[in-house]
């Protein structure tokens, strides 16, 4: 059976876990196994790294260290969950993925572009995602969004203007990778976003 390697991304507030969640029990439904993942985390290691990542005991972390451990935890993931599911024949959804790193630490950050794909390629090799939905709104509606669920984590604290820069390289990625990308509006009610994400996943399965 054909597996695929699906990366869901998006800013704060945009709906990822509900619709990831969503497209688990769609894709189950038909008959597919499923590893529902995250980045960064998705294991033990990865979780701990999580933690420092997004906490706010170091607050003043370097970007090449933070971008640096968003690499290790992805290697520690590659490793132990996402090419073993692969290989077992299981579909991966993920919850962000280098897209990201390239929008945050990129595009939000300033690092350049040049240096992610450097680690990219030494951690990666050549697997990449086979479709990455990017679900796209106003920054001001995923922050109101993301202040009503919890405390702000690091990242979360940061500037309008950081956001701003985070959707513009979602956006450019998009551009640049039209074969993979699927926007997705998700400013909408969760209902309709649902919808949207439904059609995608159906087109989907109908390229075989």
């Amino acid at each position: 059976m054909t597996t695929y390697f699906i990366t869901i991304e998006g800013s704060e507030g945009a709906g990822k876990t509900t619709q990831l969640t969503f497209m688990r029990d769609f894709l189950e439904r038909a008959g597919y196994p499923v590893t529902l993942t995250r980045e960064p985390g998705g294991t033990l290691l990865g979780e701990e790294l999580r933690a420092l990542l997004l906490g706010h005991r170091d607050d003043g972390m370097a970007l090449k260290t933070e971008t640096l451990l968003m690499f290790a935890a992805r290697a520690e993931h590659l490793e132990r969950v996402i090419r073993p599911a692969l290989a077992a024949g299981h579909w991966v959804l993920c919850d962000r993925f280098t897209d990201a790193t390239y929008a945050y630490q990129g595009g939000g950050r300033g690092l350049p572009m040049a240096q992610i794909a450097v680690l990219e390629e030494w951690v990666q090799g050549d697997l990449r995602p086979d479709l990455t939905l990017l679900l796209d709104l106003p920054v001001a509606v995923g922050r109101a969004r993301a202040g009503k669920r919890s405390p702000a984590d690091r990242f979360e604290r940061e500037t309008v203007e950081f956001f701003e820069r985070v959707r513009v390289a979602y956006r450019d990625r998009a551009q640049q990778h039209p074969d993979r990308y699927r926007i997705v509006d998700a400013a909408p009610p969760i209902a309709i976003v649902r919808a949207q994400v439904e059609k995608l996943l159906a087109q989907w399965l109908e390229r075989g």
